[in-house]
């Protein structure tokens, strides 16, 4: 797995998933989203829960594929997993992480923004909605709300903000403590997040959870919580 130093020198342009990000996008998520490898391994347990031979399982933004190939080694039953992405170097990675797993693992280059949605027991979306313009957020969770099959779930994880502006800032700052721990400097923790302005665009648990009620979920739950990011499951 290649180091992430990619904001340890000067960027000019905003942050975006092309083959740089891509090629150390692991050590990243590792490095950038706390207890990364223990949401992804609850949500792996909590798709396998839900799921039974043959159906299946979407994941939205599927980046390099550690979400799905993960599933595929716990799930006792086979299941289509489907992986989208609209971000050709990210695929490019996922392909090859599948083939040195030999896992049966579909991967699409698709905008599922605008494009249609697989019909599917489970809908992932592992940090994808916040960098969904806000005015496309709400018809994108419709559209996954759509394409669920009956007794079908969405979990989704976010990096979130809070209301309370003086709660917001001790929250972030321990999220810097965090990355500064992980080996990130000052310099390229600043140097992310100006790249990340208005790319990334987190919203509150009660935003979050509101949203997906008006679009039709009838229950939503946080399932695990860390500072500002959040793990939710969302029933239909």
């Amino acid at each position: 797995m290649q180091k992430d130093n990619i904001f340890s020198k000067e960027i000019k342009k905003q942050f975006e998933f092309d083959e740089e990000v891509a090629t150390v996008f692991d050590d990243m998520l590792d490095r950038s989203v706390p207890f990364y490898k223990e949401v992804i391994n609850l949500v792996s347990k909590l798709c396998v829960q839900y799921t039974k031979e043959g159906d299946r399982i979407t994941d939205l933004g599927c980046s390099t594929a550690t979400t799905l190939i993960d599933i595929y080694k716990k799930s006792p039953h086979r299941l289509k997993l489907t992986g989208y992405d609209n971000s050709k170097a990210m695929l490019k990675r996922a392909k090859r992480k599948v083939a040195a797993f030999g896992a049966d693992i579909e991967l699409v280059e698709k905008d599922f923004i605008k494009d249609e949605i697989d019909s599917s027991k489970i809908i992932i979306a592992n940090y994808t909605l916040q960098f969904v313009r806000p005015s496309k957020r709400e018809e994108l969770l419709k559209k996954i709300y759509e394409s669920l099959e009956k007794n079908g779930i969405f979990i989704f994880n976010e990096k979130v903000i809070y209301e309370d502006p003086k709660l917001n800032k001790q929250m972030i700052d321990i999220y810097y403590d965090f990355k500064k721990q992980k080996g990130y400097s000052e310099y390229e923790i600043s140097k992310k997040r100006e790249a990340l302005e208005n790319v990334l665009i987190p919203y509150s648990d009660n935003e979050n959870i509101s949203l997906a009620k008006k679009c039709g979920f009838k229950d939503v739950w946080i399932i695990f919580k860390w500072a500002n990011f959040s793990c939710y499951l969302a029933t239909i």
